[in-house]
């Protein structure tokens, strides 16, 4: 088997993969070796790969099909599985409002649908003199650092996810007609609030303060006493990892499994990062048992 270069960066989460040139036709072992540290780390750091959205997307199809760039926001010309993570798309004004799509809160990417991508995929092309990093946190550490009491209750909840918690500001836009109608088209789902990973069988924690709502079946006030409960627990320093971004970085991170922030604190400097999504499955709890659904390679 195909031996990466790891550097972990914490005791849990995140490694600095070097010596790989992602823009060319890496072997199947290689392949299998990223996959590999992906389960493991959580999150890959790769530097100096700065990637044309045609060889982002070939490298990235190697790990399953890619999703549409994003429910909401069009991808870039020519690449629909393209998202631009772009400080410029929305306002200033609503960037300082603290208004700008859920980046800068902390999130899984795309929860808001029946499906959310399992896995992403993001490279860095303008970052900002100065700040701009993104943190990424661990979800299974999350979890399993609960008492028992604790996890024995949040294996048994579902929680509500709502687009509209983060991209209600595309209303507002001048320019946001078209995303307002497809904002209008996403209707709330239900996922577990403990997620069990297909590949590793782990549980982590399953939601965030960007899109989650609300638990399904509790007082609201119980209910939001438990989310701010579990987000505090989340965001603790001992399960974060922050990467200081440098112009052609790529970060590739398991959604099933982490939480990540970027972080506004560049003011007016641009930033934009070229984001792909690689397509999941439905979530599902430990009440599933042997009937969930397992994960295999699209």
């Amino acid at each position: 088997m195909t031996t990466l270069h790891t550097t972990p960066l914490t005791g849990t989460l995140g490694a600095v993969i070097s010596d790989v040139d992602l823009r060319l036709d890496l072997t199947d072992d290689t392949i299998a070796a990223i996959r590999r540290a992906l389960l493991q780390y959580r999150v890959l750091f790769f530097r100096d790969q700065l990637l044309q959205p045609s060889e982002q997307v070939a490298f990235a199809r190697r790990f399953g099909k890619l999703s549409p760039a994003h429910p909401i926001i069009p991808g870039v010309d020519g690449y629909p599985e393209v998202l631009p993570v772009d400080s410029s798309r929305t306002s200033v004004l609503a960037r300082k409002r603290d208004q700008a799509a859920g980046e800068n809160k902390w999130h899984t990417d795309v929860t808001f649908v029946e499906t959310p991508p399992h896995a992403s995929l993001l490279n860095a092309h303008v970052i900002p003199p100065r700040g701009g990093d993104t943190q990424w946190a661990d979800l299974v550490d999350a979890y399993e650092t609960l008492s028992l009491p604790l996890r024995q209750l949040v294996d048994t909840l579902e929680a509500v996810h709502d687009a509209a918690r983060a991209f209600g500001y595309v209303a507002a836009e001048a320019s946001g007609n078209a995303g307002r109608a497809r904002l209008e088209r996403l209707k709330p789902v239900r996922h577990p609030v403990v997620r069990v990973h297909p590949e590793s069988g782990e549980r982590a924690l399953f939601v965030n303060p960007a899109f989650t709502s609300h638990i399904v079946g509790l007082a609201p006030k119980e209910g939001a006493t438990i989310l701010r409960f579990l987000y505090d627990h989340i965001a603790q320093p001992e399960r974060i990892v922050r990467w200081r971004w440098r112009v052609g970085d790529l970060a590739f991170w398991d959604n099933r499994a982490t939480a990540h922030y970027a972080v506004l604190d560049y003011g007016d400097e641009r930033r934009r990062l070229h984001r792909v999504a690689l397509v999941g499955e439905r979530p599902y709890g430990p009440a599933a048992g042997a009937e969930a659904p397992r994960w295999t390679e699209a």
